[in-house]
């Protein structure tokens, strides 16, 4: 069993949030983002959204420093971190879906990273970059194990939509939707469809977003 935690360095952390305001600038119109959720002073906060792009790996450290004001983590496939290991440096850690020994280590450090304060921590509950035109991917079910098992933390959907409509560069559409909450006596399955309503209702939300903030 292999899993690659997080060693998170600011001075790249700076780098890389600065690289990506530049790698958008070059690949996109504009940056439109509408933010309905608010982190409170020392919130912890789980977001997570919709998986269609490369550019979802980027995203999470955009938000987290830009719009959030929080130290992020992010869980990430693991042959995806073996690739490309300098995530691990932004603050990413290891998932093998492959193995459930494995998911459970990830988990419960995702837990342990959550319990410091003003951290947030991104997930993708489909568990892979799927196709736009792709319906209905099942969410894996870590976040609501995340939710069963914590408390006194936000969970945020977020939709991203990229529009190549739009002319010569495409529009990168994010909506940060409200904290959710639920009974956490819903069973697994329960949790995880329910978390998955929310996602979708602001994908749709993101694909009908005028342009109100631009980067």
């Amino acid at each position: 069993m292999e899993f690659i935690p997080a060693k998170k360095s600011y001075v790249l952390t700076s780098f890389f949030y600065w690289y990506t305001r530049f790698l958008f600038s070059l690949r996109f119109n504009q940056v439109i983002v509408k933010q309905l959720y608010k982190p409170s002073l020392n919130a912890r906060s789980v977001y997570f959204s919709n998986h269609n792009y490369w550019w979802d790996g980027l995203i999470p450290l955009f938000l987290a420093r830009k719009y959030f004001k929080q130290d992020v983590r992010a869980i990430m496939d693991l042959t995806q971190m073996k690739k490309h290991r300098f995530f691990s440096r932004i603050g990413a850690f290891s998932v093998d879906l492959k193995n459930s020994k494995s998911t459970i280590v990830t988990l419960r450090y995702a837990l342990e990273c959550l319990k410091k304060e003003n951290r947030c921590l991104y997930i993708y509950p489909e568990g892979k970059i799927t196709a736009v035109t792709e319906k209905n991917e099942a969410f894996q079910k870590g976040l609501a194990w995340i939710y069963q098992h914590s408390t006194s933390i936000d969970f945020v959907p977020i939709g991203i939509n990229i529009d190549f409509a739009t002319g010569n560069k495409p529009n990168l559409y994010i909506y940060i939707g409200e904290s959710v909450k639920t009974s956490k006596s819903m069973n697994r399955s329960e949790l995880t469809n329910y978390f998955k309503d929310a996602a979708d209702k602001v994908l749709t939300a993101s694909r009908h977003l005028p342009s109100e903030l631009i980067q």
